[in-house]
């Protein structure tokens, strides 16, 4: 294991060379062989300087994540060795490249001397899993940037660039980037400059603060916003206090107070769902029937069918990833209102800071569009993105069939429909898959995969691979009505229209939803999605003859539309609408009370439907559907099924997704519960059954952290 990290001696200078791919992560083995190094360079007295440098195309970038779970885990080693190479005696220098991230970076910080390719990406991402930096980060970064760019880094857990270190002071020079022996050349260059000009070490812990612009209360004001905005997470509030420590402390007590409230983020249950999720996000690329050397098929260009809110967002993901992307529409009145809101988009987020002033020029020249979709023949993905309806979809899956060059793959974004029909209707089922964006395409990160019967695996991996190119989190699904997301909705959206009709208030059922973290409740997410989109989503899958024989299912929506409450976009749907701020609307409690009269349902005083009700009655439900799922193997693994919610629809990821949650709220609790609301609604319908595997879980004492199954 201690080859993972060797001492090795270039004349007068020792280099700690660091070989642990795929990003040199800080295993056991690489910590114990950065020890043992560290214990020989001391030993060497004919060594002048030590250099430490990462193989590879990256530096460290980060510690061992799956360390943080394990009983007895302690940082002790890692940060005793840091401080070691802090008190070494002669000039110590980190050759940095890549990313350097977490640990990564806690150890170039406790060198005496950094160095940076351009390029390089710097950071402190802990608190994106939780948690905050436990290798002293929270005490040395304020020292060599300044308290307030240290707060901010920390807090947001987003990376600088080499540029910004140079600025800031975190790194002392920058070198371009070379290459990897270029830059250990540099490096060495380096260590002999400091050692001709009679430079000695340099100890980050000795150095005190910036303060500069500091105002008195600054940290009490960050404290109240921390409790304020991120008042469900246990680390910013504890980031606050260990810079306040590092700016008011010696460094000693600033290293106690780190370690304590590093260990109270490691062990609260909201890191410890936010790491399920980074481990859920690696897991999902690994596919059934997928080989991990298959042969990815080339992605040249993209052709996108459809210029509408949809198609634009699609393509706009493949422009900024650098991939040429041919959009077709049916008029040139379409295309134009597509192309120009694409431009909008970008000039907005130029204004904004968040592009640069010539991006968007860049990126629009990316951007092709054309009414003829003979255009397409040349791409190497074509996905389509017209109105959801089966008809039309199947005339469009044809067309594409018969146009696309051989090899190419052929795409659908449907939220709904079944792929496999849609893969037949296009004569080319192997090649043939769907994609599930998520609107705003260009914004939200998930992509639900649709693998169909005949996907080829080669065509599914390549897709996989393209969703991280373009900054997705894919998760791959069966076909079904749905898929994973959308398919577990559907409980959800039923109860909370059950529970309307019954007497609870819009504003009442949002409420109880969002009180579990997710940004908004069933009803305004439905508003602000349009019901008339919604409703024509029941009405044609009530053509494919997918409802429950039940005329009060979903009745609620469908009135809505019918009597043109669209939501948002008209300014009336469950809420009347000020601007965008929803307003309780008395008509659609006349609207529920006439449609309980009409399908006989009992209504009640909405001050008797408790918050804990509404919570059980719509998440309950849509667990026991993720069950479902998982038991027919519409999805691989609980952790998809999370990545799905999470990432798609809002769930908080403090809670880890509605799988690693219902393993905190207990399976025996969940199934109770779905008995008790059977028994209760005379469930003709079987509403409220459950799935098999729940029992055989709850039976052998399984959770789904146990999940696979032996």
């Amino acid at each position: 294991m201690s080859d993972l990290a060797t001492l090795q001696v270039h004349g007068t200078i020792g280099v700690l060379r660091i070989h642990n791919p795929p990003v040199n992560a800080l295993s056991p083995g690489v910590v114990q062989g950065i020890k043992n190094a560290v214990d020989q360079f001391e030993a060497d007295r004919t060594l002048q300087a030590l250099v430490v440098h990462a193989e590879g195309r990256t530096f460290v970038a980060g510690g061992d994540i799956a360390e943080f779970s394990k009983p007895g885990f302690e940082a002790k080693t890692y940060n005793s060795t840091l401080a070691r190479i802090e008190s070494l005696d002669r000039p110590v220098i980190a050759a940095l490249h890549g990313t350097v991230l977490g640990g990564g970076l806690e150890l170039a910080m406790a060198c005496h001397y950094r160095i940076a390719a351009e390029g390089t990406r710097l950071g402190l991402p802990e608190v994106l899993l939780g948690i905050l930096p436990g290798s002293l980060g929270t005490q040395r970064l304020p020292r060599l940037v300044g308290v307030r760019l240290a707060l901010d880094m920390i807090l947001s857990g987003k990376p600088i660039d080499a540029a910004k270190a140079l600025e800031s002071g975190l790194v002392d020079a920058l070198v371009e980037p070379a290459g990897n022996d270029r830059l250990l050349e540099r490096a060495l260059a380096y260590a002999q400059e400091l050692l001709a000009a009679g430079k000695g070490t340099r100890r980050t812990r000795d150095r005190t603060p910036a303060m500069e612009g500091i105002e008195p209360d600054f940290f009490d004001k960050a404290l109240t916003e921390a409790k304020t905005k991120k008042a469900a997470y246990p680390a910013p509030q504890r980031i606050v206090r260990c810079v306040e420590a590092a700016a008011t402390l010696p460094f000693e007590e600033g290293e106690a107070v780190e370690a304590t409230l590093f260990e109270e983020c490691r062990v609260s249950p909201q890191s410890v769902a936010m790491r399920h999720l980074f481990f859920a996000e690696r897991a999902a690329g690994k596919i059934p029937g997928v080989p991990t050397d298959f042969t990815v098929r080339p992605m040249r260009k993209v052709g996108v069918l459809g210029a509408g809110t949809m198609g634009g967002g699609i393509a706009m993901n493949f422009a900024n990833a650098g991939i040429p992307v041919t959009i077709v529409e049916t008029n040139s009145e379409a295309l134009e209102r597509g192309l120009g809101i694409v431009r909008k988009n970008y000039e907005a987020s130029a204004a904004k800071g968040k592009l640069r002033p010539d991006d968007p020029a860049k990126r629009m020249a990316l951007l092709t569009g054309s009414l003829n979709i003979e255009d397409l023949a040349d791409c190497d993905l074509v996905i389509e993105a017209v109105f959801e309806n089966m008809d039309i979809k199947k005339q469009v899956a044809k067309q594409l069939g018969d146009v696309c060059k051989p090899g190419a793959i052929i795409a659908s974004n449907t939220s709904t429909l079944d792929v496999n029909i849609l893969a037949q209707a296009s004569g080319r089922p192997a090649d043939f898959l769907g994609t599930h964006f998520f609107s705003p395409a260009n914004v939200m990160r998930l992509l639900e995969i649709v693998r169909g019967d005949a996907t080829a695996p080669d065509v599914l991996g390549t897709v996989v691979k393209l969703a991280r190119t373009i900054g997705k989190v894919p998760v791959v699904s069966g076909v079904c009505y749905g898929f994973i997301g959308n398919r577990m909705l559907e409980p959800y959206l039923r109860e909370s229209e059950f529970l309307m009709m019954e007497g609870a208030t819009p504003a009442q059922i949002d409420a109880a939803i969002q009180s579990l973290g997710l940004p908004m409740g069933p009803c305004r997410m439905l508003d602000l999605a349009g019901l008339d989109v919604a409703a024509k989503v029941v009405i044609e899958r009530g053509k494919a003859g997918g409802l429950p024989d039940d005329p009060s299912y979903r009745a609620v929506v469908q009135k809505m539309m019918e009597v043109g409450r669209f939501g948002q976009k008209t300014g009336a749907g469950y809420y009347r609408y000020d601007g965008r701020t929803p307003v309780p609307d008395p008509e659609v409690e006349r609207i529920c009370v006439a449609l309980a009269e009409q399908h006989g349902i009992a209504r009640r005083n909405s001050s008797d439907i408790s918050d804990e009700e509404i919570i059980e009655r719509c998440v309950y439900p849509l667990i026991n559907e993720g069950v479902k799922i998982l038991e027919e193997g519409i999805a691989y693994r609980p952790g998809d099924i999370d990545l799905v919610w999470v990432n798609g629809y809002g769930f908080p990821d403090f809670r880890g997704g509605p799988m690693h949650m219902a393993d905190a709220i207990g399976l025996q609790k969940i199934a109770a519960r779905l008995d008790h609301y059977g028994a209760e609604r005379d469930d003709r319908h079987d509403y409220w059954s459950r799935a098999g595997l729940l029992t055989e879980m709850i039976t052998g004492g399984r959770s789904f952290a146990d999940w696979p199954f032996k």
